[in-house]
């Protein structure tokens, strides 16, 4: 008789658990919003495309490589939006600023049409952006460090946080008018003349070179050796801030600029 009443009550909580209804995702109850919070994006990184506007549209939404926003070159121009800023965009690759490495998971992407550079015999020639879609990307900036209250500091280039591998958005994306509209810093440019004058008397040596570099954020190798690595490092770093000379090369002006641009990253 117990044997048989214990298997009534088994069958009667078995028949109890069936009837329990699942939790129903579409209650979910999102009327507190909780005051200890921000936005997941850290980063802006701007590219060129090296492609035209059809081919750019047709990379960007059909391959494996993406961007949240491609700024076209038709005027005025045509901003797409090809992923929703709260999913990850294939733009980054493998990439590093700072301590953060693999920026696709806390950035957003914009891509801009522009076919990039020729090679010749006179040398590597860049094409340049016209005003209207440089006008079109201050806006679009704008916009997105305001919602996501992104650091002026970090507005970068794809070859700032690629240097070995990328070189845009190139010497003549005007980084300077980004600085007029008050989204990045920019070194005081009589407190450049100053400086360079000092260095005018010696250059620091190779390792301060590194330190420095390192300082604002560059992935920047830290061997004591003016390698091609260090080279691109530098590349990176004068196409940003001294866009008519970026061979790679220290010399007194570059140091000028790279021991303010340090300073004034290392206050902050």
């Amino acid at each position: 008789m117990k044997t048989l009443l214990s298997i009534l009550i088994f069958i009667s909580i078995l028949s109890g658990c069936s009837t329990t209804r699942p939790f129903d995702v579409s209650k979910i109850d999102s009327s507190i919003d909780a005051t200890s919070q921000e936005s997941r994006v850290r980063f802006l990184i701007i590219h060129f495309t090296a492609l035209n506007q059809t081919q750019s549209l047709q990379v960007l939404s059909q391959q494996s490589v993406s961007s949240h926003y491609l700024v076209g070159d038709d005027q005025p121009s045509t901003v797409y939006r090809l992923v929703n800023e709260n999913r990850m965009a294939h733009h980054a690759g493998i990439s590093s600023w700072k301590n953060f490495t693999q920026l696709n998971t806390s950035s957003i992407g914009i891509e801009i049409v522009n076919l990039g550079y020729q090679d010749s015999l006179s040398g590597r020639q860049y094409q340049s952006f016209p005003q209207h879609q440089i006008d079109a990307v201050i806006t679009l900036v704008k916009d997105i460090v305001e919602r996501h209250k992104i650091k002026p500091e970090n507005i970068l280039g794809h070859a700032e946080i690629a240097p070995q591998r990328k070189p845009d958005p190139g010497p003549l994306f005007p980084w300077k008018q980004l600085a007029d509209a008050g989204l990045i810093p920019w070194p005081n440019e009589e407190e450049v003349i100053r400086q360079k004058i000092i260095y005018e008397q010696e250059l620091p040596d190779i390792v301060w070179f590194q330190k420095k570099l390192s300082a604002i954020g560059y992935a920047t190798p830290q061997t004591g050796m003016w390698d091609q690595e260090t080279r691109n490092v530098l590349i990176a770093f004068q196409t940003r801030y001294r866009p008519n000379l970026f061979d790679g090369m220290p010399d007194a002006q570059t140091s000028a600029l790279l021991d303010i641009v340090s300073r004034n990253a290392t206050q902050k």
